[in-house]
C-alpha cells in the first residue's frame, strides 16, 4: 500500500524508501519538515545513485502557515571559462551530453541545503546538521542493495559511460554492471557527507572541501574552477502562482519550467472538460501541454535575460486566448524541439503544517558520468542543455544559468489543504503534475489514485528519443484509437513505464489530517510518523 493517511506528527514521500525513512527519523526526532527534507535528499543520494548526487541542482517550495510560500533557487550557473570557443575549438557541434565537458555548471545542490536550514532555524529548527547526515553516511559507506533500476540502466549507458572518467570505478564491479541485490557501497562519498557534516555546507563552495573538489575536476578535465565554486550562491525567490477555481497553485519561476505547468492547469480549466476519464480529458490535458510549451520554449530562460515577466503569461486574458485556440477534436501538429531530464522529486510536511515541495537533480541518469577521484561526487551534465548558437534562447555564455526541466509544485486549497506535489521526468513534469493535480484537487480522486492512474507522456524523457504521445496500455483501447484519429501520433508503453515519472505528493489537511502517496512505478513510499 502505497499510499498513507495519519492524523500524526508528519509525512515524507520519496521515490526510494529508505530516502523517505531518513526524512521520517528526522520528524520522529523533533526536526521540522525543511530539516527533514535535507535528510531526505542527503540520503537519496546515497541510495538512489544512478538518478541522483549531490553534484547537481534542487529547487524548493516552503509553506509555513500563515505566509506566502517561499522558494529557493540552487542552480549553479557556468563556469567563467564556459564560454562557445571551447567546444568549437575541439570540433564540438553541441554541447557533449557525458564526459569532462559536460561538467560545466556549477552544483548548486548544497547550497539550497544550506539556504533552507537557515529559514529552518529562522522557524526553531535546531538539528544539526550531523544529524541530518546520518542515514547518508551510513548508507554510501555501508552499501544498499542494487535495485532492477540501477542495474537495467547501467547496463544500458554503459557504452557511452565506460571511459567516462570516474565511471567505472564507482558504478561497475569487475568491470561489469553489478547484479541485483548485491551490495553497492560509495566511501568515498560516506567521507565527503562527514566533512560536510563537520564543517557545514559552505565548505562545498568556499572551503577546504571545495578546494579539493575543484582539483577533482580539473584532474577529469572539467572546465570548472575553485573561483567557479566560491562564486555560487543560492537565491531566496518569489515563486510564481496560478489563481485556480481550486486554490491558489505555486511553483518555481525561470530558469525552471514552473510557468509551463501553472499555465497548463490554466489553460486546462478554461476547457470546461467535466470528469477525468475519456477522450476530452486526456485530449484536452495535452493540448493545454501543447500551448505551454510553446510559451516556455520562446521565453523560458536564465532570469537575466528573459524577455518578458512570466507573471504575464499566467493572467487571464493570456490563459483564455490559448485556450480558445485549443481545437477539441483535433490535435495540434507537434512536434516541437524538447528535452529530456532525469531527477527525484520529494515532499515532506510536519505536524505544525509546514510544507515542502522539493526536486533534486543531476539532468540526465548518472548525470555526465564524471565522478570525482577523491571526492566521489558525480556530477550533473546540466550545461548540456546549451546550444553553440549565437542566436538561441539559452546559448552557452559564462556565468549563465541553464534552463531546467525541473519544477516543485505546491497549491493552497480553498478549503486550506495544504498539497506539495511533483514528479522526475523532464518534459514530463508538467504534463505529469496536470494529471495529478486534476485528478485530485479537480475531480476529487484519491490522493493515491491520482498517481496510480495510466498517464501518458508527450514528447521526450530520459532515455527517449521519440517525441510521440505515449499512453500506458491500461488506458481503455478505445480512448487509444479515439486520441490516434484525433491526429495524436500514439505509441502505446508498459502499464507502469518509468517514462511516465515517479510522481509523489503529501497533503496536510485543516483539521490535522495527513495524507501522503507514492508512485507505484519508483521504488518509494509515503513514511509517516
Amino acid at each position: 500500500m502505497l499510499q498513507t493517511t495519519t492524523a500524526t506528527r508528519g509525512m515524507v514521500t520519496a521515490p526510494h524508501h529508505l530516502a523517505a525513512e531518513a526524512g521520517i527519523d528526522v520528524l520522529r526526532d523533533g526536526g521540522n519538515a525543511i530539516e527533514a527534507m535535507v535528510a531526505a535528499a542527503a540520503a537519496i543520494a546515497a541510495v538512489y545513485p544512478h538518478m541522483n548526487s549531490i553534484g547537481g541542482d534542487c529547487f524548493w517550495l516552503i509553506h509555513v502557515p500563515g505566509a506566502t510560500p517561499s522558494g529557493i533557487d540552487a542552480c549553479g550557473a557556468t563556469g567563467a571559462r564556459v564560454e562557445a570557443g571551447l567546444y568549437r575549438s575541439r570540433g564540438y557541434s553541441a554541447v557533449p551530453s557525458r564526459g569532462p565537458l559536460a561538467v560545466n555548471t556549477v552544483a548548486g545542490t548544497l547550497s539550497g541545503w544550506g539556504e533552507a536550514l537557515k529559514l529552518s532555524a529562522e522557524l526553531g529548527g535546531r538539528m544539526p546538521l550531523a544529524r541530518l547526515l546520518e542515514a547518508a553516511i551510513h548508507y554510501a559507506d555501508s552499501g544498499v542493495p542494487v535495485t532492477e533500476g540501477q542495474h537495467r540502466l547501467t547496463r544500458e549507458k554503459l557504452p557511452e559511460l565506460a571511459e567516462v572518467p570516474g565511471f567505472a570505478s564507482a558504478f561497475l564491479s569487475e568491470g561489469k554492471p553489478p547484479e541485483p541485490g548485491t551490495l553497492f557501497r560509495q566511501p568515498r562519498l560516506a567521507e565527503t557527507f562527514r566533512r560536510l557534516a563537520e564543517r557545514g555546507t559552505d565548505d562545498f563552495y568556499r572551503g577546504a572541501l571545495a578546494r579539493d573538489i575543484a582539483a577533482d575536476l580539473t584532474r577529469a578535465g572539467s572546465p570548472l574552477t575553485a573561483d567557479d565554486l566560491a562564486a555560487h550562491r543560492a537565491k531566496v525567490v518569489a515563486p510564481l502562482s496560478l489563481t485556480h477555481a481550486t486554490g491558489t497553485i505555486y511553483n518555481m519561476p525561470p530558469p525552471t519550467q514552473g510557468l509551463a505547468s501553472l499555465m497548463l492547469l490554466g489553460i486546462f480549466q478554461r476547457l470546461g472538460v467535466p470528469d477525468a476519464d475519456g477522450f476530452a480529458y486526456v485530449h484536452g490535458q495535452v493540448e493545454s501541454a501543447k500551448q505551454a510549451f510553446l510559451v516556455r520554449d520562446r521565453e523560458v530562460t536564465d532570469p537575466a535575460y528573459l524577455k518578458a515577466k512570466p507573471e504575464v503569461f499566467l493572467q487571464p486574458e493570456a490563459l483564455s486566448a490559448l485556450a480558445a485556440s485549443i481545437n477539441s477534436a483535433k490535435a495540434l501538429s507537434w512536434p516541437a524541439p524538447l528535452n529530456s531530464g532525469d531527477t527525484v522529486w520529494m515532499g515532506a510536511v510536519d505536524a505544525a503544517g509546514r510544507a515542502v515541495s522539493f526536486i533534486q537533480s543531476i539532468y540526465w541518469e548518472f548525470g555526465s558520468g564524471v565522478v570525482l577521484e577523491n571526492t566521489g561526487i558525480q556530477w550533473q551534465n546540466r550545461g548540456s542543455s546549451f546550444s553553440l548558437q549565437e542566436s538561441a534562447l539559452n546559448r552557452l555564455e559564462p556565468g549563465r544559468k541553464p534552463f531546467h526541466t525541473l519544477n516543485p509544485a505546491l497549491a493552497i486549497l480553498n478549503d486550506k489543504r495544504i498539497m506539495a506535489y511533483g514528479t522526475m521526468g523532464g518534459e514530463g513534469q508538467p504534463q505529469t503534475q496536470g494529471a495529478v493535480y486534476t485528478r485530485y484537487a479537480v475531480y476529487g480522486q484519491a490522493l493515491q489514485a491520482s498517481i496510480t492512474a495510466p498517464r501518458w507522456l508527450l514528447g521526450r524523457t530520459w532515455g527517449e528519443d521519440t517525441t510521440t504521445l505515449k499512453l500506458e496500455s491500461r488506458f481503455d483501447q478505445a480512448l487509444i484509437e479515439a486520441l490516434a484519429a484525433a491526429g495524436h501520433d500514439v505509441e502505446v508503453v508498459a502499464p507502469f513505464s518509468d517514462l511516465m515519472g515517479h510522481a509523489g505528493a503529501v497533503v496536510h489537511h485543516p483539521g490535522g489530517l495527513i495524507e501522503g502517496a507514492a508512485d507505484p512505478r519508483s521504488d518509494g513510499r509515503a513514511a509517516a510518523w
